[in-house]
């Protein structure tokens, strides 16, 4: 309360002083200019829709008075300095140094509606200015001082005083500033400058942090970009110069820094390029990894490794393309030779990178044929430890993480010591705050929930733990979240009267009730995206039929089905049809489909992705911001799973670990929607009580042994987690 008294006082004094009479007497020639200065500042004030002498540009009143102030008092001073200076002696200089102070609101107006500056800067603006007035005043250069302030205020400044002896000089120097902000942009706004003496450094630097990007302008030889490149003397530059003559050339690319060393010649490769083998492409790109990958421990990250087309990029592309995809295709064929003789010729390091690569594709049945066969080409009395130490470590989280998933985890930790096993493990939770993303975290949250080993789950626990205290001690705050949510999360796993709703603040993830799920009218929507290729043309009508006419009308539309239920609680499906995919038609109708559903104000709070983990990506791009309940197949890694939970941050994910199959989803949707007809509230555990005995009575293995791999929202700790954490950090 205090502190918002001495802020109503300040904006009580400014707002006075503002308003204050002008003491300097202006010309009658010059106050159409100055009225102008005044125009500009009242437009600025009204842009928080109210104009009372008080800019609110932020949510911090403290930087609104300071911005207030620069731009009202500090404004006038410099208005008032203009009519008393007497360097600038004639009319016309000083209407021109009024139209400079006018441009200077005015282009810091834009610039803030546009969110290209952040109104903090104002009084470093407006100084600056003062300083580079000053400067052309004497026929200075205002150069040194748009060196000292950033690129946003010596944009504003610099156009401003575009007569100034230093202008060019100055152009120079924001522009550096400009690529340092935006580095994936140099190429694109360079060719300006490509006479300038920083011109070549710059095209290094963008070599080595996007080579494709380079490889793309140097094509174009005849243009000033490309003819930049090209006389470039760098050698990293020259090479991808060269490379850009050569015919499917982005193949080369992952290779670049072993060219580069002479570990490796251009025409050494060629022979798996084009019609060459692609058997040994790939273990020439796994030889490569395995190389490289042990230099990333030191942060020696080399060329070409990460980014499009970069070494990494290509390695999991070719691993799905040519390995993956065709495993996948067979997996109605019980003939294990045939069906993976894809990965026949792959050694037990090249398989375990087929896997790792192919996190979001795979089927399980590939992944467990594929995971055998590593372990019998490890020979005879086959080391876990010793495969991981073969790859350097290389992307053993995530090799953990799909071994627990696919029930193989404990397989693979046999296969060691057993203190070598521990310090696996313990390395798997260590450093999960060192990363960038959130991915190894939710991995170890996803993994948690697959282990069936009591002793190993207590292992990771501890971990947990040890690394929440080192986080305690060292004072670090995103450790100390990420390591106390996995407590947590991982206790309640255990624990079931630990109830994280209330223990990690976010909404229940045990239960949902109609009234959450309802729009204004009453109505349930439901949207269920279907894709036209052999498994949605296959179970779509299976899908229709299961809708009784007792209780439910189905009307069948060009493009969609629309299902309303003519009893109890409102609920109105709309499914797209599975029109052709090759023709792309599914994606039509689903267009077609979402435009209706907006013109018409429906607002689905359910929708279920109808199938393979490839299509997720298309059902994440058009979900509806108001989903509550999100049934999937496959989720697809965290990837996916952050992405849903950006859009729909609260929702209830029902998902599998491997692709999802018609007669489990179809019990699924039927006990949804009979819960929701009903009006009850849909209790998660409930339901999954109900379907765990369904399940348990059918005859058929396969439906049994997959309904295993199905998870509950309060089960999906990997989503879980990622709530608790956007959560914990608001704010931070």
């Amino acid at each position: 309360m205090l502190k918002l008294f001495i802020l109503s006082i300040l904006s009580v004094i400014n707002i006075t002083a503002f308003a204050s009479v002008d003491t300097v007497k202006v010309p009658f020639a010059r106050v159409l200019f100055h009225d102008r200065i005044s125009e500009e500042q009242n437009l600025l004030d009204k842009d928080d829709g109210k104009q009372d002498g008080l800019l609110k540009v932020s949510n911090n009143d403290e930087i609104n008075l300071h911005v207030t102030d620069v731009i009202f008092r500090k404004v006038n001073e410099l208005t008032d300095s203009v009519e008393l200076n007497d360097k600038i002696s004639s009319n016309n200089d000083k209407v021109r140094y009024l139209v400079y102070i006018r441009d200077l609101v005015k282009n810091f107006r834009i610039a803030y509606e546009a969110k290209q500056i952040a109104p903090s800067l104002a009084g470093i603006l407006v100084d600056n200015f003062k300083k580079i007035m000053d400067a052309n005043i004497d026929t200075l250069s205002m150069a040194p001082y748009i060196k000292e302030v950033p690129y946003e205020v010596g944009k504003i400044n610099a156009d401003i005083f575009d007569k100034n002896p230093g202008y060019h000089e100055s152009e120079n120097i924001l522009y550096l500033k400009y690529c340092a902000l935006y580095p994936d942009k140099i190429l694109s706004t360079i060719k300006p400058y490509v006479n300038e003496s920083f011109a070549d450094s710059l095209i290094t630097a963008t070599t080595l942090r996007d080579p494709v990007q380079v490889y793309n302008y140097a094509s174009a030889t005849n243009s000033p970009e490309g003819q930049l490149i090209h006389r470039n003397p760098d050698p990293i530059v020259k090479v991808v110069a060269g490379l850009s003559k050569t015919p499917n050339a982005l193949l080369y690319f992952p290779f670049l820094d072993n060219i580069l060393h002479n570990k490796i010649t251009i025409d050494s490769i060629k022979k798996y390029i084009g019609d060459g083998d692609k058997v040994d492409y790939f273990k020439l790109l796994v030889k490569t990894e395995i190389g490289y990958s042990s230099r990333l421990i030191s942060k020696d990250t080399p060329i070409a490794m990460i980014g499009p087309n970069g070494l990494r990029d290509v390695l999991q592309h070719k691993a799905i393309e040519d390995f993956i995809t065709p495993i996948n295709e067979l997996h109605e064929e019980n003939n294990l030779s045939i069906r993976m003789k894809a990965i026949e010729p792959l050694t037990a390091e090249e398989i375990y990178y087929v896997l790792v690569m192919g996190e979001n594709d795979i089927y399980t049945s590939s992944y467990k044929y594929a995971f055998a066969d590593m372990l019998k080409k490890m020979g005879p009395t086959p080391r876990g430890d010793q495969l991981l130490q073969n790859v350097n470590m290389d992307y053993f989280k995530k090799f953990i993480k799909m071994a627990a998933n696919f029930n193989q985890l404990n397989t693979f930790l046999q296969l060691m010591p057993k203190e070598n096993s521990q310090t696996l493990m313990k390395g798997f939770v260590a450093n999960l705050d060192n990363v960038g993303s959130l991915e190894d975290a939710v991995d170890v949250a996803d993994s948690y929930s697959s282990i069936k080993d009591t002793a190993l789950l207590k292992t990771i626990l501890q971990n947990v733990k040890d690394n929440e205290e080192r986080s305690i001690k060292d004072k670090n705050t995103k450790g100390q979240v990420i390591y106390g949510l996995l407590k947590i999360i991982f206790q309640s796993a255990n624990d079931p009267k630990i109830d994280l709703t209330s223990e990690i603040g976010i909404p229940s993830i045990y239960s949902i009730s109609d009234s959450v799920l309802a729009d204004d009218s009453g109505r349930i929507i439901q949207q269920v995206f279907f894709y036209g290729d052999a498994d949605g043309k296959k179970y779509f009508p299976d899908f229709v039929s299961s809708f009784s006419v007792k209780d439910w009308k189905v009307t069948m539309q060009k493009e969609w089905v629309e299902i309303k239920s003519l009893r109890g609680q409102k609920i109105w499906i709309f499914a797209n049809r599975p029109l052709d995919n090759d023709t792309n038609l599914d994606d039509s109708a689903q267009i077609h489909l979402n435009r209706y559903l907006y013109k018409n104000d429906l607002e689905p709070s359910v929708v279920i992705h109808r199938g393979h983990s490839y299509w997720l990506p298309r059902t994440i791009d058009r979900m509806p911001g108001t989903a509550k309940i999100i049934v999937l197949g496959s989720c697809g890694g965290y990837k996916n799973l952050n992405e849903i939970l950006d859009i729909c941050p609260n929702a209830n994910i029902i998902s599998t670990k491997e692709i999802g199959k018609g007669d489990i989803n179809k019990p699924i949707l039927n006990y949804l929607n009979q819960d929701l007809i009903s009006g009850k509230t849909l209790v998660w555990q409930d339901m999954w009580y109900s379907l765990t005995k369904l399940f348990a009575a059918d005859k058929n293995k396969d439906v049994r042994d997959s309904w295993d791999n199905y998870i509950p929202p309060y089960k999906n700790l990997g989503a879980i987690f990622i709530k608790a954490y956007n959560k914990k950090m608001e704010g931070k």
